[in-house]
């Protein structure tokens, strides 16, 4: 029996653990089991063609929230090519609402609910008549013109999860995804980590064991999916000392982490560390305390900030920060103030993020408590609430905008630092009206060289009277970003962008 696990990754760089996992825990069950990574981007024709000259008996699909959408015309249409063939679908998309993705799809045959491990052993034995559907812990299906689901499966031992990169290889050209530990101690409303508070862990002599694999490899980054790394402080002591104790120079790992739970002695550490050695996600999300205790989020706003300030004076770990537009309490004034308080920190990168209202969520469960309008497929991101109108949401979008290509993507570290202060009452300001003049100007229309944005932040000092006052300060930063020969050519065109 030939059955495929596969996925529509949002990028090529981008791998997906969980069909390592689903492989491991069925090849002992089914002989044909077979993976393969697509993305987003590759064209539907491409990936429909592969499947359907493949013959496969059955394909599971791994859905979330950016490629859903995709995966159901992909599988509508595999259906239609080859009927016979039996269509799978998990993930987090399909986890909640399993029966009525099969009411909506005809043409899917499966949803399997949960985590997997367990359950897909099960499935494949069903699917080659060992045993009934009814035994799959988890699996929601049809039978005589009825849907039925089964019980999802208890939350699997971690230990039983075999490592997966002594199997699969280490591929150089892609993020290493690594998972120690799943659940999350705490439960913020709109996120579906929060839904499984019982936190799992491996223990650390293994996770030292596989982290060493990656070690002897030198491959470039290990990504850890643990929602929350730093929960047990002994814990993340122990293995971040570890990683210092065997660094080979090149391998970087990424981490999210509470701040609010780093304390002196973590501080002390991890200023010990290389630089570029690790890289750490916080999410700030807001700074307004009514948003954080409606979101049921605990943190303290205070420390918080001050935790954050500090690894960025360490200055040897990127530190990437996140707010998340569109929450409960914070209208466009409030988060002003949360960006303006992020932004103050200095992080390598700030990310403007919009609320999800995503399946099995609370928030989602309590969308007309707060007036939420939002997509209706995925990623059911807000539209507006009664805190912020659609047109504030659009607004926010725009600043997003420009705060990526300006700050994030690096380059005008001089500029800003001194133009942002210079020409606006507070960074968010800034921003937005560096927004207001990239929208009105059509600059949203074309895609632009790195040089070219020079160009526009140019004219828009212009625009204020003010651009030769920042010209030596655009200077230096490109010249400090490009080299000697995009140098020349850029002065060669002049500060005109055509």
């Amino acid at each position: 029996m030939k059955v495929l696990l596969t996925t529509l990754n949002s990028k090529y760089v981008h791998s997906n653990l969980a069909l390592k996992y689903l492989y491991l825990a069925g090849k002992h069950v089914c002989d044909g089991l077979d993976i393969k990574e697509y993305t987003i981007n590759n064209s539907r024709d491409y990936v429909f063609t592969e499947l359907v000259t493949a013959d496969y008996d059955a394909v599971c699909f791994s859905c979330y929230i950016w490629n859903i959408e995709k995966i159901l015309e992909l599988a509508a249409d595999l259906k239609k090519a080859r009927p016979q063939i039996q269509i799978l679908l998990g993930g987090p998309e399909v986890s909640y609402d399993g029966e009525q993705v099969l009411r909506d799809n005809p043409l899917v045959d499966f949803v399997l609910t949960g985590e997997g491990e367990g359950s897909f052993p099960q499935w494949c034995r069903a699917l080659a008549g060992d045993v009934s559907f009814d035994q799959a812990a988890g699996l929601v299906y049809r039978s005589h013109g009825r849907i039925y689901a089964n019980p999802v499966a208890e939350p699997v031992n971690l230990l039983q999860i075999p490592f997966p990169y002594e199997t699969f290889p280490c591929e150089t050209d892609r993020v290493i995804y690594y998972e120690s530990s799943r659940g999350c101690p705490f439960g913020c409303s709109y996120c579906i980590s929060s839904l499984d508070k019982r936190i799992r862990s491996l223990p650390e002599e293994r996770v030292k064991a596989d982290l060493r694999c990656f070690l002897d490899q030198n491959v470039k980054q290990v990504k850890f999916l643990d929602r929350t790394f730093n929960w047990d402080k002994a814990r993340t002591l122990e293995i971040f000392r570890f990683l210092m104790d065997q660094d080979n120079g090149v391998t970087n790992f990424h981490f999210e982490i509470c701040a609010d739970l780093l304390d002196d002695e973590l501080f002390l550490v991890l200023g010990q560390a290389r630089e570029g050695l690790f890289q750490f996600e916080i999410g700030i999300q807001s700074t307004n305390g009514d948003t954080l205790s409606a979101v049921r989020r605990s943190s303290d706003t205070a420390a918080v900030l001050a935790s954050v300030g500090r690894l960025v004076l360490l200055g040897n770990s990127h530190i990437h920060v996140d707010l998340i537009a569109g929450l409960p309490y914070e209208d466009y004034r409030i988060f002003r103030k949360s960006f303006n308080d992020v932004y103050a920190l200095g992080a390598d990168n700030l990310q403007l993020g919009f609320l999800k209202l995503l399946k099995g969520t609370s928030i989602r469960a309590d969308e007309k408590k707060y007036g939420y309008v939002y997509m209706s497929k995925a990623p059911y991101q807000i539209i507006s609430n009664q805190f912020l109108t659609a047109e504030e949401v659009c607004r926010l979008k725009q600043i997003e905008t420009v705060l990526d290509l300006y700050y994030n993507r690096g380059g005008f570290a001089h500029t800003l630092s001194e133009a942002v202060s210079a020409t606006a009452e507070t960074p968010f300001d800034f921003y937005e009206a560096l927004a207001g003049y990239y929208y009105a100007e059509g600059f949203q229309h074309r895609s632009h060289k790195k040089e070219d944005l020079y160009r526009i932040l140019f004219q828009f000092f212009g625009s204020m009277g003010r651009g030769e006052q920042f010209l030596p300060l655009l200077e230096r930063d490109l010249k400090q970003t490009m080299n000697f020969d995009a140098v020349k050519k850029f002065f060669r065109k002049g500060w005109t962008i055509l």
